[in-house]
């Protein structure tokens, strides 16, 4: 690498940072941002979330506010997916495309429905943090022309993931208030006693029973406070990436990009071509599912102690190290839950059957490794 360039941006820092480095989070750059990627360790951190519940500051996230009396029309536009399929209080996820068919960003897309005193019908949009600056610049050329207002929802807020089979518990303890009757996507505005209200989804990037939670900076910083003397566990970036590698949850700018398509990640799920609408890349999509992808994002599990990363190639099994790859690691890593490695990994479509044998060169010796079902890992 070269030197760092004199007028490179300074890190941001959430409004957790200090409560986060007190609290013993090692900081580390990501995505423009100083965050904790790891507090106990990364495998006390992951273990927890598995086992019992962590939490997680996430507020290098974007979140955007769309109203308008046609909001969802005007952003159905971007997305292959059916947006009318979701009605208010609930919530899915998509991607949003370039003309080639693409994936400029993955996000959520919240219903809020109509608000009777802006005359409005109102979204959230959470995006990742790289692509935020991007995505808003995008979203605000195509929706402000036609009458949507698009804004910054998060400001100085906070932003929170608490994960984990005794999250549901753990909240409910907090609020007083039951979540029964919230579904996996569902979100709704709870008052916290003594914290707040909070934006509350059922929402994760872990595989396992979650919320993410979104309030203004200080009732952020008493809710975090509150959860550390509860006994939760805090938890970085370290734990947060093995466990979306294990429910096989996508990584953008790994996993996938602008030039790789739904089809070819495996999102496939989210393209809805039945839907009588036109939305950016409809016909390159339209195209490649009539004549099929030339590859696929597929799952592997390496035998042994071998771990992928990204970025490793795969070849087909029999071929010697430094032979042509059929394919390459997008993201790879151990599985504390499976005691594994695994990777998700983008090969020819001819290799990724389910069962195929094929091995990952690591560091000059061809590993054996295997197509396997995702997720990964089952809760």
């Amino acid at each position: 690498m070269g030197a760092p360039s004199l007028h490179a941006e300074p890190l941001r820092r959430t409004p957790l940072f200090e409560a986060a480095r007190s609290t013993g989070g090692r900081m580390v750059p990501f995505a423009g941002w100083e965050m904790a990627v790891q507090y106990a360790g990364l495998l006390q951190e992951h273990k927890a979330v598995r086992e019992r519940c962590g939490l997680f500051d996430i507020s290098h996230m974007g979140v955007l506010r769309l109203s308008g009396p046609g909001a969802k029309d005007v952003l159905q536009g971007l997305v292959p997916t059916d947006l009318f399929r979701i009605g208010p209080g609930e919530a899915c996820y998509t991607v949003l495309l370039n003309e080639q068919g693409g994936i400029r960003d993955d996000l959520i897309v919240y219903d809020r429905g109509w608000d009777e005193t802006t005359q409005a019908h109102e979204l959230l949009l959470v995006i990742n943090a790289a692509c935020a600056e991007a995505d808003t610049a995008w979203i605000r050329s195509q929706l402000e022309p036609a009458g949507i207002r698009v804004a910054d929802h998060k400001g100085d807020g906070v932003l929170l993931a608490l994960q984990g089979p005794e999250a549901a518990a753990q909240l409910e303890a907090i609020s007083g208030t039951s979540l029964a009757g919230l579904p996996r996507f569902g979100h709704r505005n709870l008052i916290l006693p003594g914290i707040g209200e909070a934006f509350v989804a059922r929402t994760g990037y872990t595989g396992e029973d979650g919320f993410e939670l979104l309030l203004g900076r200080e009732a952020g910083l008493s809710f975090w406070n509150l959860c550390q003397e509860r006994g939760l566990q805090p938890c970085g970036l370290g734990a947060r990436d093995t466990l979306r590698l294990e429910a096989a949850m996508h990584l953008y700018g790994s996993d996938m990009d602008s030039s790789t398509s739904p089809l070819e990640v495996g999102l496939g799920w989210l393209v809805h071509l039945e839907m009588p609408k036109p939305f950016v890349g409809r016909e390159v999509l339209e195209q490649q599912t009539s004549a099929g992808v030339e590859r696929r994002l597929v799952g592997l599990q390496l035998q042994g102690r071998a771990i992928p990363r990204h970025g490793y190639p795969v070849l087909a099994r029999g071929a010697d190290a430094g032979s042509t790859p059929i394919g390459t690691v997008t993201s790879g890593g151990w599985s504390p839950s499976l005691e594994a490695g695994i990777a998700l990994a983008l090969v020819d479509t001819a290799a990724a059957k389910l069962g195929s044998q094929l091995s990952v060169e690591i560091r000059g010796k061809a590993e054996p490794a295997q197509v396997v079902k995702r997720p990964f890992y089952r809760g």
